[in-house]
């Protein structure tokens, strides 16, 4: 947004002729009532309530199609029991019977006219036959339909059988071996009495038992017919409630929605006064409400922040101006303090060359001790520019790390020949940094690792390992190591940890690395993970050379 106004009429609260400086408090803006107390609220439905009634609806017709499915299986499946289980089992053991009958007749007859003991034996297995199959249909008996007429049907049956076999049958058998004339041929009017009887009551049975399993059958495919019946009833509703989610959402949240949607983008474009107002459903009319009062308080809170935005591009402008005359005095003032300090430095050096046999110990001290104060000074200077200097001079890239660590190597060489030091590293990757002040980094590490080493020669390893994103570099020596204690305290600018008489230096080496390392985004730390090794190990990370910034 610019600072001047949107075209257009200001909206209804906010000031005709601009901002007022005594009031800058947030006002709160009205919000669109909606609901069945407000003004047309009444026809504003909440989707929740379309969907409410549809739901109960479709509902409805779920739970009659349910109990409609569960009847018709429950009918189905007794229609089944009743009709396999029980109605054909009793019908088979009703033809056994009527089987194991005619074969007593045959073979009473063949025994009364021919004496043959095997017709006998046969008599005996078709009354066994008989008697197993009515037992039998005896115990289905509680289970068919009608079963009080078809357990007297069966008695009948069997009581038809056993006058049948008192009558006929046993009196043939008693006659035969007496008798020189044929048994059967005497008691065939007996015979023919009572075994129609038995044909009678087996004709009844039957009967029934097919009038059982056709009124089963007419059960069972009822069943069958309600069940596809009351599936075709839930598919219809499925169809009816997906119909009718597609015009609630139709009609009730995608058209509203599409309208809002276009009232937001006038205002997305530049029409920052277009009302946004949706009259149905409820929720988006209190949402429509709720997003103009968010427009109205956005758009008068930004023509009230225009000045202060002003004000903020003057202070920067203002603060970067500021920025430059410090950064250019503190080169003035660092070249300025140097060249007196080196007219100090030169002049009493002079001083002791000329006079120094006019001189007597103590004052060669003295010009000593003023020769070295100047130097350090012009270290601390040099030092203190080194370090206002990062994150101002120089841009990032994607560098190989082995340019400014051999950089290091080389500006280090003196030391490192005079220490016996030994320097070995890792394969070194492409990082993302600033070639100048990764060469002070790892010079200042590596020169740290030989200032303070140990009784043996320097031997210094630079390591590195990937670490997501970022490379970890590791530097360790075998020098006389740091207590774990100092781990905070020696990257504090100015921390020395050893007097200037043991070991040179300002004391601003460790705050420099902290400060390039995360300049470069990373962070740098003393390794206490192995307290028993000898020496000292910092990491730091570095972002890899395909970091995008």
């Amino acid at each position: 947004m610019t600072a001047s106004s949107p075209a257009g009429p200001l909206p209804e609260d906010a000031p005709a002729t601009g901002p007022s400086r005594a009031d800058t408090s947030p006002r709160p803006l009205s919000v669109p009532a909606s609901g069945p107390g407000s003004p047309g609220g009444a026809r504003r439905l909440p989707v929740r309530r379309w969907f409410l009634l549809a739901g109960v609806g479709i509902a409805l017709v779920f739970m009659i199609s349910a109990a409609v499915t569960l009847n018709a299986i429950e009918e189905t499946r007794q229609a089944r029991e009743s009709l396999i289980d029980v109605v054909d089992p009793a019908a088979l053991r009703t033809l056994e019977a009527t089987n194991a009958l005619t074969s007593q007749e045959s073979a009473v007859r063949a025994y009364g006219r021919t004496n043959d003991e095997t017709s006998l034996a046969a008599y005996r297995e078709a009354v066994l036959a008989e008697k197993v199959a009515l037992d039998a249909l005896a115990a289905l008996v509680p289970r068919i339909p009608e079963r009080e007429t078809v357990g007297a049907e069966v008695d009948r049956l069997r009581a038809a059988g056993q006058e049948w076999r008192r009558d006929y049958a046993e009196r043939v058998i008693a006659a035969v071996p007496t008798l020189k004339t044929d048994a059967a041929r005497e008691n065939a009017a007996i015979n023919a009495t009572r075994f129609n009887e038995v044909r009678g009551s087996l004709s009844v049975l039957q009967d029934h038992l097919n009038r059982l399993h056709e009124s089963g059958t007419a059960r069972f495919d009822a069943g069958w017919q309600a069940l596809y019946i009351a599936l075709v009833g839930v598919a219809v509703a499925l169809l009816v409630a997906g119909i009718a989610a597609v015009l609630i959402v139709r009609h009730a949240v995608l058209r509203p929605l599409a309208e809002l949607t276009d009232q937001v983008r006038a205002v997305s474009q530049g029409d920052f006064d277009h009302r946004l107002a949706v009259e149905r459903p409820a929720e988006l009319a209190e949402l429509s409400g709720h997003v103009d009062a968010m427009r109205r308080r956005i758009l008068s809170e930004w023509r009230r922040a225009s000045d202060t935005q002003r004000k903020l591009e003057d202070q920067a402008t203002e603060l970067r101006r500021s920025n430059a005359e410090l950064e250019q005095f503190a080169y003035v003032a660092s070249h300025d303090l140097q060249e007196p300090l080196r007219k100090v430095a030169s002049f009493t050096r002079m001083l002791e060359q000329r006079y120094g046999d006019q001189l007597d110990e103590r004052a060669k001290q003295y010009i000593s001790f003023s020769v070295d104060g100047a130097k350090r000074m012009q270290l601390l200077i040099n030092d203190l520019l080194d370090f206002s200097r990062v994150g101002r001079a120089g841009e990032r890239v994607t560098i190989d790390s082995t340019v400014p660590f051999k950089a290091a190597l080389h500006n280090l060489g003196a030391p490192i020949e005079d220490a016996g030091a030994t320097v070995t590293h890792d394969e070194l990757p492409e990082v993302h940094g600033n070639r100048v002040q990764l060469t002070q980094l790892f010079q200042n590490l590596i020169g740290n690792a030989i200032k303070f080493r140990g009784q043996a020669p320097p031997e210094i390893h630079i390591g590195v390992r990937r670490d997501g994103d970022m490379w970890e570099f590791s530097c360790a020596d075998n020098g006389i190591g740091i207590d774990s204690k100092y781990t905070d305290r020696i990257f504090l600018i100015f921390q020395r940890l050893h007097g200037r008489d043991a070991y040179a230096g300002t004391g601003i080496g460790l705050a420099l690395c902290k400060k390039i390392v995360e300049y470069h985004g990373g962070r740098i730390w003393l390794d206490t993970d192995e307290p028993d090794r000898p020496g000292t190990t910092f990491r730091w990370t570095l972002p890899t050379g395909d970091t995008n910034e």
